[in-house]
């Protein structure tokens, strides 16, 4: 049980749950992405927007886990619309081929939740030779929205409805290397850190979505970007460590959020009226929150933006 529950201006607070922070809300007519959905908050996001009307579509690796979770939503909520759609985000190629799939089947595109994401992994590369956490935590989410985002403005002009973009960061990235993004170190095995790479790729989550925005507004188009904070939370993420998945899971529920809890802000972000028109901002325990200083760093929004263009040309 969380315990610190002071409820902030939005009216909720680090204990409200997704059902809570979506209460009243209509989701019909609306279509989301929602990445990494196959387990931990990317479920209990999916099950949150099905539950108000959203149709979802899950980007998954294990397409099996999936169809589980799908059978499950659909037996709670009869009529739940539910489908899922195999994606990896450590390869470009994968990224490439569910966006195709994903803007050929004609399906508007009005909420893209970039949830999917790994943790402190030992050094590894991804199929595209960069460094794993960053390839998956950030590259392909880059890519993915960006090859996306066509659909998403067209849908938000043919509907007259804001699209939302939803990057789920962590407090983590506060935590990044000293210089926040090691662009000419990304792959280099020898300094690596596990955590430092961790919080780059969080890092790299809300300079993506700061920049987004900034373009976003430049076009004069309906749809805006933010990412967030979802807490400390019980999930399986913590599995590359040990020790520290050992204490998570004896400990944790006296002082992290379970999943209902830690989907909150994300379903607040991506569905709460509050937010409609609101860009480019850092949000956690659904209220708007503040950035670490690189967090708030334009000048570095722009130079990883121009890096990751380069990484997935």
């Amino acid at each position: 049980m969380w315990p610190f529950h002071r409820k902030g201006p939005s009216g909720f607070s680090s204990s409200s749950t997704a059902e809570e922070v979506t209460e009243g809300i209509d989701g019909t007519g609306l279509t989301a992405i929602v990445t990494g959905a196959s387990s931990g908050i990317g479920t209990e996001t999916t099950r949150v927007l099905a539950l108000r009307g959203a149709h979802v579509v899950m980007g998954v690796r294990n397409m099996a886990a999936a169809e589980d979770v799908k059978k499950a939503i659909v037996k709670e909520i009869p009529g739940a619309k539910v489908d899922a759609m195999e994606l990896d985000l450590s390869s470009m190629a994968s990224v490439r081929k569910f966006a195709s799939d994903f803007n050929s089947s004609g399906l508007p595109l009005n909420i893209l939740i970039n949830n999917a994401g790994v943790m402190a992994t030992p050094f590894m590369l991804s199929k595209d030779h960069i460094e794993l956490q960053f390839a998956t935590n950030h590259l392909g989410h880059f890519l993915l929205t960006n090859l996306l985002l066509d659909t998403m403005k067209r849908t938000a002009r043919k509907s007259s409805k804001e699209g939302r973009i939803v990057n789920v960061s962590s407090g983590a990235h506060r935590f990044s290397y000293r210089e926040g993004i090691r662009f000419d170190q990304i792959n280099d095995k020898f300094g690596y850190s596990s955590w430092a790479a961790y919080g780059q790729s969080k890092l790299a989550n809300i300079l993506h979505a700061n920049e987004l925005a900034r373009c976003l507004k430049e076009d004069g188009v309906d749809v805006t970007a933010n990412s967030l904070h979802p807490g400390a939370i019980i999930t399986n993420l913590f599995r590359h460590n040990n020790i520290v998945n050992g204490l998570v899971h004896r400990l944790g529920r006296f002082v992290l959020k379970n999943v209902q809890q830690g989907a909150a802000t994300t379903c607040h972000v991506a569905l709460h009226p509050q937010v409609k028109g609101v860009s480019g901002e850092f949000f956690s325990d659904s209220n708007l929150s503040k950035a670490s200083s690189h967090g708030r760093d334009i000048e570095l929004a722009k130079k990883l933006w121009d890096f990751s263009m380069n990484l997935i040309k």
